[in-house]
């Protein structure tokens, strides 16, 4: 029964890890329409800066998360309107390659700055657990799935509250009708992107006293967020982070119970009957919500 706790409670904590990387690019599909295949290396990137801040004035990663959120959003913002503003009325294809090769060329710069050397930081806290009779939880993973659940409430918040939030969904829901009513499209498109980017930026903070940055440490996530995306439902930021923390959930049971090497076998025979069953997720937006970004 320990065992079985202990494997739920990991499940669930790095389910939180995958949820906030999800809510990003699930923003930035729901608004902005296109499917951004670099989004792994922007989390790689704020992986990258969070290490140089401590490795250069010993900032630790969640005091320097607020910079980095900061560097990512207007990071975000800079590809938008130099890359993807001129392509957003060409096909899926154009944006999804478009996209790979900004991915493949970040991966590349990275390599040559910093070569293919795996890094972290060293904390006093990186290996602390809390320990509830036999289930020990660690403090990282846990502070990383306790910011999840804020920014998700936040986010929830922000988009139900503000002018901008509504705008936002606003532009998700019908752009031309937005436009209509006065909302600068464009100007949406450049702060969505900015968010989604700043929330990856977020999660590259929190996930350096867990693991190590390399350059191509972001394929490690992207697809599982991909996965988290189709799986929660397209657009869906509720979708978003509750799919993060039913893979999390499988991938950990399925780890323990059946195989190591199966656990990402597992939740793609989910992923795929899904798509066969509910293509446009679990907690899609409606109907059509499936073709978000492709067309």
């Amino acid at each position: 029964m320990a065992q079985l706790m202990q494997v739920i409670i990991s499940g669930i904590l790095v389910g939180g890890i995958y949820a906030l990387i999800s809510m990003g690019l699930n923003l930035i599909l729901g608004v902005v329409r296109i499917i951004n295949s670099a989004h792994g290396e922007f989390l790689m990137i704020s992986m990258y800066i969070s290490f140089l801040f401590f490795a250069t004035w010993g900032l630790d990663p969640y005091l320097s998360a607020l910079i980095v959120v900061l560097l990512l959003f207007i990071f975000g913002c800079l590809v938008q309107r130099i890359m993807i503003q001129p392509i957003l009325e060409t096909s899926a294809a154009v944006k999804i390659f478009a996209t790979l090769g900004l991915s493949i060329m970040m991966q590349n710069f990275a390599l040559m700055i910093w070569n293919a050397d795996y890094r972290t930081v060293h904390t006093a806290y990186q290996t602390s657990v809390i320990r509830l009779g036999e289930v020990a939880i660690s403090v990282p993973r846990l502070i990383a799935f306790a910011v999840a659940i804020l920014i998700a409430v936040c986010l929830f918040l922000f988009l139900k509250k503000t002018f901008i939030g509504k705008a936002i969904r606003a532009v998700a829901m019908e752009r031309r009708a937005a436009s209509l009513m006065g909302i600068h499209v464009r100007r949406i498109y450049l702060v969505a992107f900015g968010i989604g980017s700043a929330l990856v930026g977020l999660a590259g903070s929190l996930l350096m006293p867990i693991y190590y940055v390399f350059p191509t440490v972001g394929t490690l996530f992207v697809l599982t967020t991909f996965v988290v995306v189709v799986l929660g439902g397209m657009g869906s930021m509720f979708g978003a982070f509750l799919g993060g923390i039913l893979i999390g959930l499988v991938e950990a049971l399925a780890g323990v119970f059946i195989s190591p090497g199966l656990k990402e076998a597992v939740y793609f025979v989910i992923f795929i009957l899904v798509l066969l069953f509910r293509p446009s997720g679990l907690f899609s937006l409606g109907k059509g919500s499936e073709e978000v970004g492709l067309k």
